[in-house]
């Protein structure tokens, strides 16, 4: 039962809920969206087509259906999270002998060291991946799949990332972002049926998205396809970049533009998915694209002259590509994080092997401050990890709410840590961090790669979102119930009536709300939580209510133009971000008090993450009322205009 004090946030769900449920637009009774109380007046035309496209590709929020996007209006519902959803033992053996299979495959057969090396994955290995169904971990059993859970589909990564890097992005942008799981979310049973054994045992598949000129801004997009004389078919002409898989690839996945149409008397452009089979007649990958890590991987330019598409295999409906992107990302990126839990797992036991055998200054390294601070922080941020990444998942399995502000959390969050991680492991390893394996085996010195690691793992603060897009992401949707209450007041496009209206009715709603943010918050009952673990969750709540009004009277202070204040807007994300993880990590370990594994140790970790966690929070709300954002964006422009010339002196 939740307190008076949850009511506003309550409210302000339900009553957002029912303005999305009525709003429609006049181009055919598709639900309104956002962008009708965002003031676009004074964006350039650009800036306003990509906000159209990208509000109207997206789905509202209806309601605050998840732990995390609620802490934004200030509610902690830790009962969401708690107790922690296991794995049940059905599902857990379900998964349990294919994944004894590929741990032992890769440590068995997969020469990762090899791989980096020549920048092929032997031919061999793609195929008895496909044999164990390690390409279909997900695909229903009917298709030729495993039939998987999400849980089991990350541990699968978890295997994957902690060996090589290569392998895991082959196997994850097959399924993850490929023909399986749109078609899993939108395909018919047609499609299904003649793509999905397909791809489950014998086919590669790609995701077909970016452009030269097109990257998270899909506006920009110049692929374009058109319909034939009969509307049989569409000609697809254009290029894509960095396809992954695409040189390796059977058949794609494929965003292209399409006729625009007329919504509310303005053209808003239209992207479309398209199932392509690569040895259509027209369709050409002429370079490999090679980078500083992940140098097996196949990713290409792919050239589309006048490739002829069936209608029939578009993807839910013409218009519909950037939704399908959108959703089968939201899930799609959950492989990542799975795949940084590995690496981070394997990098931290390396730490620690090297940390207690070297000897400096008559002692082993890890008996050193120094030292010791960066391997309890790999260990935290590791445990963290895990319980944010494995808690998402099992909701995802358990369909339990709209996920995508946890999903991309885990993605943002997960990567950067990862990153850090990776090159504290090289500090720790020294000269032996940054030396190749294949040197350090030639000299007869163990080949731990660590400098392979920290090359692979870059990309992942990249692809599939950078951290940026990831930090807009998140802030778009924590602004989403407070545009929808009050964002038509900062509209100059719409009538003065209506932002009137406007006014009153969120001035009412937010005096009733405003004021319980400034009350302690209640994280419910934690009688079933280690007694150390419940301050953590107090914190939690109180902060979710800080965190609130803090976003509230950024609204007040910068109203429409808030938009543009992407620094602050990421510091509040930050803080949301750590709340999830301090949350998750609370959950996660009395899970694994109540099965029996040591209480110290495991608090040990809680402990250490939820304080070094409340560090970065107090960090992160410093900078909301003291930073230098505005000065450094002056110094850019002046840099991009062409001064401090003395800065480009004195290099070659």
């Amino acid at each position: 039962m939740k307190s008076s004090l949850e009511a506003p946030e309550k409210q302000i769900a339900e009553e957002t809920s029912a303005k999305s449920a009525r709003g429609t637009d006049s181009s055919g009774g598709e639900p309104q969206t956002q962008a009708s109380v965002i003031d676009t007046s004074k964006m350039s035309a650009g800036k306003a087509a990509a906000l159209d496209l990208a509000e109207s590709s997206r789905d509202p929020l209806d309601e605050r259906g998840s732990f995390a996007s609620n802490l934004f209006i200030g509610r902690f519902d830790f009962d969401r999270i708690s107790p922690w959803p296991s794995q049940s033992a059905e599902d857990r053996a379900a998964g349990a002998e294919f994944l004894a299979q590929l741990k032992a495959y890769l440590h068995e057969n997969v020469d990762a060291d090899e791989i980096d090396r020549t920048g092929e994955i032997p031919q061999k290995n793609i195929d008895e991946l496909f044999a164990m169904g390690a390409f279909a971990i997900k695909i229903p059993k009917q298709y030729g799949g495993l039939g998987l859970s999400q849980v089991n589909y990350g541990r699968a990564a978890m295997l994957l990332g902690s060996w090589d890097a290569n392998l895991t992005a082959l196997v994850s942008a097959h399924q993850s972002i490929g023909v399986p799981q749109p078609l899993l979310l939108f395909g018919t049973e047609e499609q299904k049926a003649k793509y999905l054994p397909r791809v489950a045992r014998h086919e590669i598949s790609a995701f077909a998205l970016t452009e030269a000129h097109a990257g998270s801004d899909p506006a920009t997009m110049s692929l374009q396809a058109d319909p034939t004389p009969d509307g049989s078919a569409f000609i697809l002409n254009g290029e894509k970049l960095w396809c992954t898989n695409g040189l390796k690839a059977g058949v794609l996945v494929v965003m292209a533009k399409t006729a625009p149409k007329i919504v509310n008397g303005k053209e808003r452009k239209q992207i479309t998915a398209f199932i392509v089979d690569v040895d259509t007649p027209g369709l050409t990958m002429p370079h490999r694209c090679h980078f500083m890590g992940l140098r097996a991987l196949y990713n290409g330019v792919v050239n589309f002259k006048d490739v002829r598409v069936p209608r029939e295999n578009i993807i839910a409906g013409e218009g519909k590509g950037l939704k399908v992107a959108l959703t089968t990302l939201n899930t799609g990126r959950l492989t990542i994080p799975a795949a940084c839990v590995g690496l981070c797992k394997r990098l931290l036991e390396i730490s620690r092997k090297w940390a207690s055998e070297r000897v400096q200054w008559g002692v082993p390294i890890g008996q050193h401050y120094a030292i010791a601070g960066k391997i309890a922080e790999m260990a935290g941020n590791t445990f963290a990890m895990e319980a944010i990444t494995f808690l998402t998942s099992a909701l995802v399995d358990r369909k339990a709410g709209d996920l995508r502000i946890e999903t991309a959390m885990c993605k943002m969050w997960s990567t950067e840590m990862t990153w850090k991680i990776a090159d504290d492991a090289m500090q720790v390893r020294g000269g032996r961090g940054y030396e190749t394996a294949q040197s350090l085996k030639a000299r007869g010195d163990e080949p731990t790669a660590v400098e392979r690691f920290l090359r692979d793992c870059r990309i992942n603060t990249i692809f599939e979102g950078s951290s940026e897009i990831m930090r807009l992401f998140i802030a778009r949707e924590a602004l989403d119930p407070h545009l929808k209450v009050g964002g038509a007041i900062f509209n100059t496009q719409l009538p003065m009536a209506t932002r009137i209206k406007s006014m009153f009715s969120s001035g009412s709603f937010y005096t009733r709300w405003y004021p319980k943010q400034w009350f302690g918050g209640n994280p419910g009952n934690l009688d079933h939580l280690h007694a150390d673990l419940r301050g953590y969750l107090n914190y939690g709540a109180s902060t979710s209510k800080r965190l609130a009004r803090g976003l509230f009277h950024a609204m007040m202070r910068f109203g429409p133009k808030l938009d543009r204040e992407q620094l602050l807007l990421s510091r509040f994300v930050g803080v949301a971000t750590e709340l999830f993880a301090i949350s998750a990590t609370c959950s996660f370990a009395q899970s694994k008090i109540d099965a029996g594994e040591p209480a110290a140790e495991v608090l040990s970790l809680a402990h250490y993450f939820c304080r070094s966690a409340r560090s970065r929070i107090d960090h992160h709300f410093a900078g909301t009322s003291r930073n230098a954002d505005q000065r450094g964006y002056d110094l850019t422009q002046e840099l991009l205009a062409g001064k401090h010339e003395n800065l480009r002196k004195g290099i070659v």
